[in-house]
C-alpha cells in the first residue's frame, strides 16, 4: 500500500504512528481509575486521559505538519452548535486532521474493551487518510482515497448480505436526550424486527471499521460529529461499502446522521430508518 506523501514525509504513516502511540499510552491508563481518590470523578480522569491523547497526537502532528490544521474533539465547547461552529472553522482548510483521541470514553471508564482511536486527514474538505486503532485487540484499520483499506495488513471488503433479514446492524446512543436520542429509538423499534440483529458497541469509529471489515451489515446513529466519522467514513467506502446521511445524502465532514452499510443492503435500510422517522 503506497503512502500519500508531502516533503518526503508519508501523511499515512504520521497517522498510524500517532493512532498507535496514543492508543498504547491510553491502554495502560484503563482501570487505573479504581485507585484514585474520590475527589477525582470518572469523568475527570476521562477528560485528563482524553485530553492527554489528543495533546500527543496533535503535537505528533504539527511536529511534522505545521502548517496544518486540526480538529479534535477535546479541543471544541460540548454540544452539537458549538461542533458546528468549530468544524466551519476550518473545514475548508488544504489540510485538516480530523481527531477523536478517545471513541469510547464511557467504554474506557468501565474498562469495557470496546474504543479506539480515530484519526482522519482531510484535503480541501474531503477525506483522504483514514485511520482506526483498537487498541485492546490491537487492531489497525486503515484506508488511503483510491488504494483500499487494510486491517492487520490484509485488505478489507464489505460482507455479502443481500437484505436487511440477514444482516447484523449496529447503532449508538446519542447524548442528545431531546432531538436525536428519540429518533435513534424510533429507528431502532422499527428495525428490531427487520434484521438478523442489533449490536450497540458504544465507538462509532469501530462500529464503522466493522463494517469496513465485514463484520457488520450496516451502522447507524444519529447526532454524531465530524471526529467520530471522518476516519471510519473513508474505511467504508474503500472497502466497497456505501456512506450516507438518513436522507441518503452523500457524506461529507458535516454529516451528523450517518448510515454506512455493505452497499447492498443500503436502499432498503434507508428506507426503513425514514419510515421510522417519519412515523409512516
Amino acid at each position: 500500500m503506497s503512502d500519500q506523501i508531502i516533503g518526503g514525509k508519508s501523511f499515512t504513516a504520521v497517522a498510524i504512528n500517532c493512532a498507535a502511540k496514543a492508543g498504547e499510552w491510553i491502554k495502560t491508563k484503563l482501570g487505573n481509575h479504581t485507585s484514585l481518590s474520590l475527589k477525582y470523578s470518572a469523568q475527570d480522569l476521562v477528560t485528563e486521559v482524553d485530553k492527554g491523547a489528543e495533546m500527543m497526537i496533535r503535537n505528533l502532528v504539527q511536529t511534522h505538519f505545521p502548517d496544518h490544521s486540526f480538529l479534535g474533539e477535546e479541543g471544541v465547547e460540548p454540544g452539537p452548535e458549538a461542533s458546528t461552529r468549530a468544524l466551519q472553522s476550518v473545514r475548508d482548510a488544504e489540510y485538516l486532521w480530523v481527531v477523536d483521541p478517545l471513541d469510547g470514553t464511557t467504554n474506557f471508564v468501565h474498562s469495557f474493551p470496546f474504543f479506539s482511536v480515530s484519526i482522519a486527514l482531510a484535503h480541501r474538505g474531503e477525506v483522504i487518510v483514514g485511520v482506526v486503532y483498537d487498541p485492546i485487540r490491537d487492531e489497525l484499520f486503515v484506508a488511503e482515497k483510491g488504494k483500499g483499506a487494510y486491517v492487520r495488513g490484509r485488505r478489507m471488503g464489505v460482507s455479502s448480505e443481500q437484505n436487511l433479514r440477514e444482516s447484523l446492524i449496529a447503532t449508538g446512543f446519542p447524548a442528545d436526550p431531546n432531538y436525536a436520542l428519540p429518533l435513534n429509538m424510533k429507528g431502532l423499534q422499527a428495525l428490531v424486527p427487520q434484521v438478523r440483529n442489533i449490536r450497540s458497541g458504544g465507538s462509532a469509529a469501530l462500529h464503522m471499521a466493522y463494517v469496513a471489515a465485514g463484520r457488520l451489515s450496516g451502522f447507524w446513529e444519529l447526532g454524531l460529529n465530524a471526529w467520530d466519522l471522518a476516519a471510519g467514513s473513508l474505511l467504508v467506502t474503500e472497502s466497497g461499502g456505501r456512506l450516507t446521511d438518513i436522507k441518503g445524502n452523500p457524506y461529507d465532514l458535516g454529516v451528523r446522521h450517518v448510515v454506512a452499510s455493505n452497499a447492498h443492503i443500503h436502499d432498503e435500510f434507508l428506507h426503513a430508518l425514514q419510515q421510522a422517522e417519519s412515523g409512516n
